[in-house]
């Protein structure tokens, strides 16, 4: 292995080293006392291992003495590897204060491997809570489109507060997201009974569209072909596009209706307008953008 130059004044070799079942004690558990060690279990057969490696020295190097990195060939060092139940690898577990707190198996994406030391790292200062740390690195992967790992942050969340609403809202939304309506409405089940938050207002918003997603689109179409101003072929025509995740299409249809007649049928458009905003998270631009032109509507 090639470790990594000089880093914040300490030798490469006090934060980032080789290590053997003789010196565990001394190099993971006395150490993490001081300083939060990870463990990498590899070996020089293990593609993965060779991946995920040099992902993690430069995470651990760019964390600037606050982590340090031991790696364990277990072809040399079975020991540990056995006591801690490793049955595959890479392997990496996270030591403080004498004891493994976190970890994970198999190569991950630089982005959460990066994410995983600084979290590290930020617990040791006293930062944020491990499970806010997870939902943050879940939402981080949802935005880069990696459902498989903000998943898996989401579950080990729930692992750390079983009661976690925004965990199981992530969790719900991902399931929605990958098409799997009934595993997602489980997870709403779990919810506990009048738990409120914005992220579970807003996926069981977007399950509600979802399940009116699936009337067809060509008949309300060709009423709007025949008479612009059906506003219940518009009304339906906009629900059916929601549900499918075509929300800006929706908005569209919606924001027309209103335009035209914004008391009409007791203001279905805009009622069916906030939700989608609601399903599409306020912050969402198609929310924002929607809101301003609702407004430039209603107080023309």
């Amino acid at each position: 292995m090639t470790l990594i130059g000089d880093t914040a004044g300490k030798p490469a070799g006090d934060i980032i080293k080789d290590a053997t079942d003789a010196s565990f004690v001394a190099d993971v558990i006395e150490a993490s006392k001081e300083t939060p060690v990870i463990v990498d279990f590899w070996a020089t057969w293990c593609g993965p291992c060779r991946q995920l490696g040099p992902a993690l020295e430069k995470a651990v190097a760019a964390a600037k003495g606050a982590v340090k990195l031991v790696k364990i060939d277990i072809d040399k060092n079975p020991a540990y590897a056995g006591q801690l139940r490793v049955q595959s690898i890479p392997a990496v577990f996270a030591f403080v204060d004498g004891r493994p707190v976190d970890g994970f198996m198999g190569a991950l994406p630089d982005s959460q491997v990066k994410a995983f030391v600084e979290r590290l790292a930020k617990q040791a200062q006293g930062g944020t809570s491990p499970v806010d740390d997870l939902l943050d690195m879940a939402r981080e992967s949802m935005e880069l489109g990696d459902l498989g790992g903000a998943a898996q942050a989401f579950a080990e969340a729930l692992s750390h507060d079983p009661q976690n609403v925004k965990a199981m809202a992530g969790l719900a939304r991902i399931y929605l997201t990958s098409g799997d309506m009934d595993r997602a409405n489980e997870v709403l089940a779990m919810v506990p009974a009048g738990a409120k938050d914005p992220e579970l207002d807003s996926v069981r918003a977007a399950l509600a569209l979802a399940a009116e997603g699936d009337a067809e689109t060509a008949e309300f179409e060709q009423r709007l072909a025949a008479d612009a101003d059906d506003h219940e072929a518009r009304l339906e025509l906009a629900k059916a596009l929601a549900g499918r995740g075509r929300m800006e299409e929706a908005v569209d249809h919606l924001l027309s209706i209103i335009e035209k007649d914004r008391e009409w049928n007791d203001q279905a458009a805009r009622k069916q307008l906030l939700t989608i905003f609601e399903a599409a998270g306020h912050a969402s631009e198609v929310a924002k953008t929607g809101r301003r032109r609702l407004s430039a509507i209603l107080f023309s």
